[in-house]
């Protein structure tokens, strides 16, 4: 007779009451069994445990499958990577016990992962891959396990009920998924439970009663979702409890009033719900490190015992309705790193509330009715970066210890009662960025010391009682991106040294005393978006140059003494009449007179001008001509050589390459269609050239002029024709068509398709076209540029890496597709100067590694192309918030949305916060740590 097969034989029942009855069955019908031995239980084990496993790998993508190479053969207990194996079972045997992936790139589900031939499974660790699908119910069966991680991948669906099968469970981790439902109450059956992090995920619903049974939890952090309801009073009852987040919620009510009594609570966040009422005032802190409870409804005073545990590092609990002065055990609270008390109705002395912190590095306590003094002690804090008290009562002068925070890279006091000078001690603050002092009751003149601070990208002095003549020594900062003295008692011209400042993007310089001619120097400055000059005593005619500043879109210049004709630029042109009245004689566009009508008045008056014209200039030209030939006579006569024969002429280079026409005669017609580059054809200006527009019969090109180098030259001819040669081979939709370039004496241009659409930028600046630009067009076009870097970097011959991606370089067709332009401009500088090692692309999008090195990888693209996605679905660059919050930290999705536009639908959202988390990921600081433009790709196209 056959044996049974030895899984048959576990299967059999062996019943208390009938034991013997069934062994002797068993043992007279099957007299041939073979009795297995301990050491083939074992094996058979093993094999069921390695079976399962492998049939999981072979459920995963192929680079899962690569990287789970040594999984082979039938006893996973043998060098399989990630596993871990020890003899808890009776017979003494190795059993899989620990699997531990995270953070290996793997791509699949968990649908083939059999639990049940893993039921000896104390620990798995999942987390930081790239898992799908929905975590299946059988993970129940794994009821030895301890430890449960599948945080940071992409599962969606339910977290199944039979998760409370798991009673061994200590740490439970499912953050950073896409979850949703509601927290099964089964969950509670794990009552040891230690740790559950279910935050960032989409979950709903309130936190089940059952929660009650945790008696040794420590951590509970469900922050980032939908959770609702009030925050149970039971959780006065855990004892053991370290860390509470509940943060980015839709909880309601007051804090329980037990809560953090008999608890061991460090870090209590409660931020972002609806909370509303006092907080207790006996609440235990003697253990607390992190305070978070901002962005709520609380009321009352802050806990006086705030800082009793001398631990505390954070508190937070602005844009809530707190009262009362600050807690006297702030002023002592050394251990302090960020402080966030703004939005509030705070009262008090400031100047004795805070003393000298060590670690300190980020305070706001703007938007309270906090008076005093700016304190001195704020100069002696090493580590302070952000010093911002902006709308509150100080008075009082500006301490000239502030130079001693020379870390400092942020100070706002705007609209207090600040008096007297600002002290050039200032000057030492050389890592300052923004300084906003406006709308205070300063004086004095701008000490010229600001010039030297180097790092300055805003001054804001607006609102004062400032004199004399604005300081020449500001035209220093080159970064600046905005300038604001308006307000105040300058007086004298403008100075023309504020035209060096080619990064500015507003500039207000109205209700002043300013007189004389608007600088044509002005002009060069082709960032500036916002320009105003009202309210002054400016005299004569706009400069012709000013039809250079491209990026201009807000332009105000009433109440001035100014005349002539208004440039032929937007601005201009859709400038309203608000912007352009109470002027001496302006005309053209919205001034109602005429420019022709003007023209002739002018015209009768210098008639006497005309006629001394007619008479002088033939006698000029004569003798000019009389000049010319005699000097090409000696010029001829002076290249002869001793024989009387002509020097041989120098190679000249080819003056224009164009593949697929005929070189000459295309560059002879762009110069003809452009008047040999007259400003009327310009379309845009950039870092490296100026753009103007080309019609050449039935078709339009836009050709890109280099700016002249002071000793342009054409050396490395070969190379530059080879890498242009290079461009010109790409071929995607994404990209810009480059036709051809030329590069000569004269003139140095590429040739381009032209595209109606014109720059991202411009879309974003105007209202009318922002609006056409709705949510499913800016996913269209930021999918579109990941796909072309994409391609760049991973699918070129050799990597093109861009250097200077920004909404400027980016255009738009008339279907909305994105088009990459401007890429590898760099490598078309002349080659033998040195000015394409410091390159350094457009302020606000180069990568922050380039501030120590100009070493240029394709991680630098990355995190410009981060910035170009934020700044597509904010509407505007963002600027302050890459610094003041880069991680989404207190702020939410919908705060960042362009206002412009209606909320986006249910399944847009959900694509717009996919989008904003992978933008965040590409401003990583490490570039180590940031995506691939290949990652970003196929991130986005999913």
């Amino acid at each position: 007779m056959k044996s049974i097969p030895l899984h048959q034989l576990f299967l059999l029942p062996i019943m208390r009451s009938s034991m013997f009855l069934t062994i002797a069955l068993v043992l007279t019908s099957f007299s041939n069994l073979s009795l297995a031995t301990a050491e083939e239980v074992s094996n058979l084990r093993i094999t069921n445990e390695a079976s399962s496993l492998l049939k999981w790998k072979s459920s995963l993508d192929k680079q899962s499958q690569s990287f789970l190479s040594s999984w082979v053969g039938s006893n996973p207990c043998y060098d399989w990577i990630g596993i871990g194996c020890s003899n808890t079972t009776t017979d003494g045997e190795n059993v899989v016990t620990s699997i531990r992936l995270s953070n290996s790139s793997l791509r699949g589900t968990l649908g083939d992962l059999d639990s049940l031939s893993l039921r000896n499974l104390e620990s798995l660790d999942l987390s930081l891959n790239s898992l799908s699908g929905i975590i299946p119910q059988r993970i129940g069966n794994l009821n030895s396990v301890k430890f449960l991680n599948l945080s940071c991948n992409q599962l969606t669906g339910l977290i199944p009920s039979s998760i409370g099968n798991l009673t061994n469970l200590h740490y439970l981790y499912l953050d950073n998924n896409t979850l949703s439902g509601s927290i099964p109450s089964e969950l509670g059956r794990a009552r040891d439970l230690i740790d559950l992090t279910l935050s960032k995920n989409l979950l709903n619903g309130t936190i089940p009663f059952s929660f009650i049974n945790f008696s040794r939890i420590e951590r509970i952090e469900i922050n980032d979702n939908n959770i609702s309801g009030s925050i149970p009073e039971y959780f006065a009852n855990y004892t053991h409890l370290e860390r509470l987040n509940l943060g980015k919620n839709n909880f309601s009510g007051v804090i329980p009033s037990e809560l953090g009594k008999r608890s061991a609570l460090v870090h209590l966040k409660l931020f972002m719900n609806n909370l509303i009422g006092p907080i207790p005032r006996d609440m235990n802190l003697t253990k607390m490190e992190v305070f978070a409870v901002s962005r709520n409804m609380l009321s009352g005073q802050l806990p006086h015992n705030i800082c009793v545990s001398g631990r505390l590092t954070q508190l937070c609990a602005c844009y809530n309705r707190f009262s009362g002065s600050v807690p006297k055990s702030v002023k002592n609270c050394s251990s302090l790193v960020r402080v966030r008390l703004q939005n509030n109705q705070l009262t008090g002395n400031i100047s004795d509330d805070f003393g000298i912190y060590q670690e300190l590095d980020y305070i706001n306590l703007s938007y309270n009715k906090l008076y005093g003094e700016v304190s001195s002690n704020w100069g002696f804090c090493p580590k302070l970066t952000s010093l911002q008290i902006s709308n509150n009562n100080l008075s009082g002068k500006l301490p000239i210890e502030l130079g001693r925070a020379t870390g400092l890279g942020e100070l706002y006091l705007s609209s207090n009662h600040l008096v007297g000078k600002i002290p050039k001690s200032l000057e030492r603050l050389s890592s300052l960025m923004k300084l906003y002092l406006d709308d205070n009751s300063l004086s004095g003149t701008i000490p010229s010391e600001l010039g030297s601070l180097d790092n300055l990208e805003v001054l804001n002095l607006a609102k004062n009682s400032f004199t004399g003549l604005i300081q020449e020594k500001l035209g220093e900062c080159l970064k600046l991106r905005s300038l604001n003295l308006s307000g105040n008692r300058f007086e004298g011209v403008i100075p023309v040294h504020l035209s060096k400042l080619d990064k500015l993007e507003f500039l207000d310089l109205s209700e002043n005393s300013l007189i004389g001619y608007l600088p044509p120097q002005l002009g060069g400055l082709k960032a500036l978006e916002t320009m105003n000059l009202s309210h002054n005593s400016l005299i004569g005619s706009i400069p012709a140059t000013f039809i250079q500043m491209l990026s201009l879109t807000t332009v105000d210049i009433s109440f001035n003494q100014l005349e002539g004709p208004l440039p032929s630029m937007r601005a201009f042109e859709e400038a309203p009449m608000e912007a352009l009245r109470n002027n001496k004689l302006l005309c053209g566009y919205n001034t109602g007179l005429d420019c022709r009508v003007e023209r002739r008045n002018q015209d009768n008056e210098n008639k006497f001008l005309k006629v001394m014209l007619t008479i002088v200039v033939p006698s000029l030209g004569c003798m000019l001509l009389l000049v010319v030939i005699i000097s090409s006579i000696f010029f001829y006569l002076h290249k002869r050589n001793p024989n009387g024969t002509s020097r041989p002429q120098e190679i000249e280079a080819k003056p224009f390459t164009i593949w697929s026409y005929d070189g000459k005669m295309v560059y002879e017609n762009i110069i003809n269609a452009i008047d040999d580059f007259d400003p009327k054809h310009i379309v845009g200006v950039g870092g490296f050239g100026t753009v103007y527009k080309a019609e050449l019969l039935s078709e339009v090109f836009a050709v890109k002029k280099f700016h002249a180098s002071e000793d342009d030259k054409m050396h490395n001819f070969k190379s530059f024709e080879a890498e242009i040669r290079t461009l010109t081979e790409i071929r995607h939709q994404n990209i810009v068509k480059l036709y051809g370039f030329c590069l000569h004496p004269r003139h140095s241009f590429l040739v381009y398709e032209f595209l109606v659409g014109g720059s991202l930028r411009m879309v974003l600046n105007d209202m009318k076209r922002a609006v056409e630009f709705d949510w499913e067009k800016r996913l269209m076009v930021v999918n579109g540029v990941a796909n072309a870097l994409s391609y760049m970097h991973h699918d070129c011959s050799q990597p093109i890496i861009h250097r200077d991606l920004s909404s400027n370089n980016v255009l738009l067709d008339s279907d909305w597709v994105a088009h990459v332009s401007d890429f590898g401009t760099a490598r078309v500088l002349d080659q033998d100067s040195s000015n394409w090692t410091s390159f350094a692309g457009t302020v606000g999008y180069v990568a922050p590694e380039l501030a120590y090195t100009m070493e240029v990888s394709e991680k630098c693209d990355v995190y410009s192309f981060g910035v170009l996605a934020l700044e597509v679905i904010m509407g505007k660059h963002p600027g302050d918030f890459l610094t003041v919050s880069p991680d989404m930290k207190g702020t939410s999705f919908i705060e960042i949305l362009d206002q412009r536009l209606p909320s986006p639908s249910e399944q847009l959202a959900k694509q717009l916060e996919l989008l904003v988390e992978v933008a965040l990921s590409c401003l990583q600081k490490n570039p180590h740590s940031r995506p691939s433009m290949r990652e970003v790709s196929l991130g986005l196209s999913v």
